[in-house]
């Protein structure tokens, strides 16, 4: 059903919450009781009821009147520090398992599911502050950061304080913090929205990932909206196969992990976004977007262009022709989606559409990198074979000359990918320069020889370990016409190798290449 023209988002009163900071609560505190009250736990201890003044889940983190919750891990259970959370003065502990403590003065409790119940106890402490936003939750294996940025555009034309929280970081409208998980884990979350609502803000935007969802980092929160944008190929280190990635993204919109959103937004044009339209076909505020003829908010006439993209939108019986400064056939379906999210929650669309003109763009997506070269250099995030595949076919839409590309696959990561990501870009670039992304743990040589396998024509592309020379030679070979893609990092300004993080921008990179080369410093 065309959920737009209901327009079911309620406003909130926004209150306030009390001077806190990022993980630093306010001394009031709650009681243990209280905030376990709900999550079915047993308590070891009774008649001790502590106050409790923060939450932590890293035993580094805890202070004294801290409820220290000992999470199971992929590499190493949280109960392993328990000893270290109490002896820093945490004053009770939440885990599965059943522990006498050796101080007589902090409590135990257990429960069946301590990341559940991590989720329920924050949303208590922090006084519900998804209660107090129109929350809008933006899912899908590419495209959230440019949604997201997008949907902060537009949702703030009307003055109304729209906060954000995604990969490249935390915007609090008042206060801007680094981002460390896409999803924050749930009590960061919570107190992230919760400094929102201090800070006047009246919604808040945030990237889901499928980690956060199948590790409850958001369950129970109420969603005002929630956009599935599509899913391919990518985490599968973690999920195991692509119908276990879909299902855990499934259940963002199912009300088993949170309740059912008010509104989903749901992108018909990917297949599994098809698969979800039609299970929620007969379901009520459910809107879908896309080229297709059944769309709800549907585009066409689209012509791409190297500084913009012109469509028609196309909604209830209305036209509107869209200018967008977002290139690509991909940023089309990104901003159909954010148009979508803005009419559901009340906006008019041609408002946001006219504003367009004021958009500044997403650091690291589609990101030029420009110092008079005779050539065009972009940055972008793309670091799976499908975004690979959208952003040179886009590219070479646009590109008179040749299309190179500078490009590596992450270590520790889903090995799988790495021969259908080189596949990808030896059948849509000219040429190609393999290099290192993030290697972590692994050697390069193991990553280039996992590469190598989707290599079928040795002379399109070479190994590059050092990503700056791999730069400067693609750099170097390009002439008037010709456009350079560096894929994979997009805003990060940094590399890792091993346990050591060292700086580095592909977009601080080249252009400091092309400066050096133009000055004939760099040889």
């Amino acid at each position: 059903m065309l959920a737009v023209l209901r327009n079911q988002s309620t406003k909130r009163t926004v209150g306030r919450v009390g001077q806190s900071g990022f993980n630093v609560m306010s001394s009031e505190g709650k009681k243990l009781s209280g905030l376990l009250k709900g999550t079915g736990a047993k308590i070891e201890k009774s008649g001790v009821d502590p106050l409790i003044t923060r939450l932590a889940i890293d035993s580094r983190r805890v202070t004294p009147g801290c409820l220290f919750f000992a999470l199971p891990g992929h590499k190493r259970d949280g109960s392993s520090f328990i000893d270290e959370a109490l002896s820093r003065g945490a004053v009770a502990v939440v885990s599965k398992k059943a522990k006498r403590l050796g101080m007589p003065r902090a409590v135990f409790a257990s429960v069946d599911d301590p990341r559940l119940a991590l989720a329920q106890v924050a949303r208590v402490f922090y006084d519900s502050p998804d209660k107090r936003l129109e929350l809008v939750g933006v899912t899908g294996t590419n495209g959230k950061t440019t949604v997201s940025y997008l949907l902060k555009h537009f949702l703030s034309l009307n003055g109304k304080r729209t906060g954000c929280l995604g990969t490249i970081g935390y915007d609090l409208v008042n206060r801007a913090l680094p981002s460390f998980r896409t999803t924050p884990e749930a009590h960061d979350l919570c107190e992230l929205l919760s400094q929102m609502c201090e800070y006047d803000c009246e919604r808040a935007i945030m990237e889901v990932s499928s980690h956060g969802i199948d590790q409850l980092r958001l369950a129970g929160l109420e969603f005002d909206a929630a956009l599935f944008l599509n899913l391919t190929r990518d985490h599968l280190d973690y999920h195991g196969d692509m119908e276990s990635y879909f299902n855990v993204k499934r259940r963002f919109f199912t009300g088993d992990i949170v309740p059912v959103p008010k509104t989903r937004i749901i992108n018909v044009d990917d297949p599994y976004g098809k698969r979800l339209a039609h299970e929620f076909s007969n379901d009520q505020g459910v809107t879908t977007f896309g080229g297709d003829e059944m769309a709800d908010l549907r585009f066409s006439d689209l012509r791409l262009e190297q500084g913009k993209s012109t469509f028609k939108v196309h909604l209830a019986g209305r036209s509107l022709q869209v200018v967008s400064p977002l290139i690509g056939s991909y940023n089309v379906s990104n901003l159909l989606a954010a148009l979508a999210a803005c009419v559901a929650l009340g906006e008019d669309i041609e408002e946001c559409a006219e504003s367009l003109e004021s958009f500044q763009g997403i650091p690291g997506r589609m990101e030029k990198v420009d110092a008079g070269q005779s050539f065009m250099i972009v940055v972008d995030y793309a670091h799976t074979d499908d975004a690979l595949r959208h952003a040179l076919t886009m590219l070479r839409e646009i590109t008179p000359g040749k299309l190179k590309l500078v490009f590596g696959c992450g270590g520790d990561r889903d090995r799988g990918k790495r021969v259908t990501m080189t596949q990808a870009a030896l059948e849509l670039a000219d040429h190609c320069w393999a290099t290192a992304d993030n290697p972590r743990s692994e050697s390069q040589e193991s990553i280039f020889k996992d590469m190598e396998k989707g290599v079928d024509d040795f002379s399109k592309i070479d190994f590059v370990v050092d990503r700056r020379r791999a730069i400067e030679l693609a750099i170097k070979s390009s002439g008037e016409g010709d456009c350079i893609l560096i894929a994979g990092k997009g805003h990060e300004s940094f590399q890792e190798f091993g346990d050591t993080v060292v700086p580095f921008d592909d977009r601080l990179v080249a252009k400091e290449l092309l400066e050096l080369i133009k000055l004939g410093q760099h040889g």
